[in-house]
């Protein structure tokens, strides 16, 4: 009787095993690498939102198997701005009642094209029209006395939503496509990137009265704080009001009135209550699925989207969530060749904490399509054709902008997915060449012995600096602009939020603290301790900037040119791979060069290596420590080095 227990628990739990992987983050090479089954996986993957199998079956050739497609609880647009339709049939059609079939469509489009598939679903919680109805007191509640779907500070719709995804679970562990999920990314808000929708930025629900006055109590704990932070002698912990978005109009100038701190405190706490909801979920994921499901979400935006009212302040809070495995974000939408489009935000920083980055590469090329042709049914008038939205003329530039895609991913040691958005946009050979050819170089360099190539330059932002920003942004962007500069500076740098400022290791020859206002006493300590280093240490702000050795300051000038600040870390001894203003990154045994003008070139390595160059596969040299390359206009080449 016993051994027929045993045999029988073997195989449930060998059936088990085989039935549904574990996906998980490990520490590999000193980096987040994703895991999945113990093994580290590449971490490349595919998505559409129209997802159509012809696609999936390409993408499968290229050796890349794992990927996402979007699902929905509700039945209305990501985009209450442009007015876009569902991409999707909502999932949550009643109280307790599901239509699963969307999510069975796309599985077995995805598995009969590819039944290697590992799959990650992004679900959209925003709410559908029929819940907001039932649930007035829940949803964001307009000045004018209407509601809007959600309010962010409801907890009815969290802990409903939540019960949604444990249903989506089971059904999905239930079925024959069990075996795929890897993975839940979380999202909700405008574009799934837990912005506020307009309207709700406008929210006067009394939830959200509640949960600010619950967040200055653990923030100030008592009144008399609360009263010296906002100059106010009126104001306690039981009445507290946050600011009405609605009435807070755009000034160029910096709020530095200590009355003000109101405005920074609203915000901020907005930021939070997001960054909580998000590791809400994740931990919910976690729970159901016993730890072997990946999470995931768009948040931390502060590079780029410099407007505090999107909610995008409190990364380094949702990164000490034990739950979230990985974040990401699109790359900078700057999209000209010849400029760095770095992530919106500090991915040396979520590295650090453990977490892996996954760039969102929604890079359009030149067969790249348009939603009113591919879904006119959804496709809202005057938007998604123009601008942003058309790739380059010419397939060459395109596929020069899909090998800098690759090179930054390879060279900082993080993934990302290539978001064909409508569909079509790799379908040519030359593109699915550079999908295939980046998903190998990682396989095959993965493991290998690699020769230290750190950055000597860190630069330190601060995530809040927006909420000082009367412009709503403006003013901050104005500072952080600076991030195309030191894209072309010819020299890689570390990107890390201020808390982490004391945490800088002694690899760095030049420090940069961009944005950083009322440095702290501890802040200037740190200083200067780096003096004695010898490192380089440079503060811009809303006044300038100065230079702590030798002791100069720059009134007014906070953007400095590439030329400029490659003179700097000349002069601070930095390693220059490349003279020119070409994009370079350069790291993990890799360099990649993007060239607007072309040209010769003469790049120095930091050690002699053997160099081989993509695309092309061809061996530049033996043994050396510098080389010489003749660069296309609107090109990219990538070195490795052996």
């Amino acid at each position: 009787m016993k051994v027929i227990t045993f045999i029988i628990f073997f195989l449930f739990a060998g059936f088990y095993s085989y039935a549904q992987d574990k996906a998980e983050i490990k520490i590999r090479e000193g980096l987040p690498t994703l895991h999945i089954n113990g093994k580290p996986y590449p971490p490349f993957a595919y998505m559409s939102y129209l997802g159509e199998k012809e696609y999936y079956r390409e993408v499968a050739g290229t050796g890349v198997h794992l990927y996402c497609f979007p699902a929905y609880l509700g039945d209305r647009g990501i985009n209450s701005i442009s007015g876009i339709g569902p991409f999707r049939k909502p999932i949550w059609i009643g109280e307790k009642q599901y239509d699963f079939s969307g999510i069975g469509e796309d599985f077995k489009k995805i598995i009969e094209a590819d039944p290697s598939a590992k799959v990650i679903i992004r679900l959209y919680l925003d709410p559908p029209l029929w819940w907001e109805q039932a649930h007035p007191d829940e949803a964001c509640r307009l000045p004018d006395g209407t509601t809007f779907r959600q309010s962010f500070y409801s907890e009815r719709w969290r802990k409903e939503s939540a019960g949604v995804i444990t249903d989506v679970y089971r059904w999905i562990m239930n079925s024959p496509y069990k075996k795929h999920l890897i993975g839940l990314h979380v999202a909700a808000g405008g574009t799934e990137e837990w912005f506020f929708h307009p309207p709700q930025q406008l929210d006067i629900n009394p939830h959200r009265t509640t949960a600010f006055r619950q967040w200055l109590s653990r923030r100030y704990k008592h009144d008399h704080p609360l009263q010296s932070a906002w100059n106010d002698k009126k104001v306690t912990l039981r009445n507290a009001e946050p600011i009405d978005v609605a009435s807070d109009k755009p000034v160029d100038r910096w709020r530095m009135e200590k009355e003000e701190q109101r405005f920074a405190d609203t915000y901020q706490f907005q930021a939070e209550n997001t960054a909580d909801n998000i590791a809400w979920f994740c931990k919910h994921i976690k729970e159901i699925s016993k730890g072997r499901l990946l999470t995931g979400a768009f948040y931390g935006y502060h590079y780029v989207l410099t407007d505090a009212r999107a909610g995008h302040t409190a990364l380094y809070k949702l990164l000490q969530c034990p739950h979230l495995d990985y974040l990401s974000s699109p790359n900078d939408y700057n999209r000209v060749t010849g400029e760095d489009w770095p992530p919106f935000t500090a991915i040396h920083t979520i590295q650090l904490q453990g977490k892996l980055w996954l760039a969102e590469n929604d890079t359009r090329t030149s067969i790249t399509t348009l939603l009113k042709e591919r879904a006119p049914a959804i496709a809202p008038q005057g938007f998604y054709d123009s601008g942003v939205w058309l790739g380059p003329k010419d397939m060459e530039t395109s596929v020069a902008l899909l090998w800098k895609n690759a090179g930054r991913m390879l060279a900082y040691g993080y993934g990302g997915w290539w978001f064909d958005m409508w569909g079509g946009w790799f379908s040519d050979p030359q593109l699915l060449e550079v999908i295939s050819k980046t998903n190998q170089l990682y396989t095959n360099s993965s493991g290998q012995d690699k020769k230290p190539m750190p950055s000597q330059v860190a630069v330190v932002v601060d995530e809040q600096l927006c909420l000082y920003d009367n412009s709503f942004g403006k003013l901050t962007n104005q500072i952080l602009s600076n991030r195309y500069s030191l894209g072309k500076i010819g020299t890689p740098y570390d990107l890390f939020l201020r808390p982490d400022a004391g945490k800088l290791s002694g690899q760095y020859k030049v420090v940069w603290l961009l944005g950083l206002l009322n440095l702290s006493r501890e802040e200037r300590q740190i200083i200067e301790k780096w003096k004695e280093e010898g490192i380089t240490v440079i503060l811009t702000d809303n006044k300038g900037t100065h230079f702590f050795s030798p002791d100069t300051f720059h009134e007014g000038k906070t953007d400095w040119s590439a030329a400029e600040l490659r003179v700097i870390c000349k002069d601070a001894g930095v390693h220059i791979y490349n003279d020119s203003d070409d994009v370079t990154y350069a790291g993990l045994n890799w360099i990649c060069i993007h060239s607007v003008e072309g040209g010769k070139r003469s790049i120095r390595l930091p050690f002699s290596a053997e160099v081989i160059q993509y695309p092309g596969d061809h061996r530049v040299s033996g043994a050396t420590n510098h080389i010489d390359l003749l660069l296309e206009p609107s090109s990219t080449i990538l070195l490795q080095l052996k």
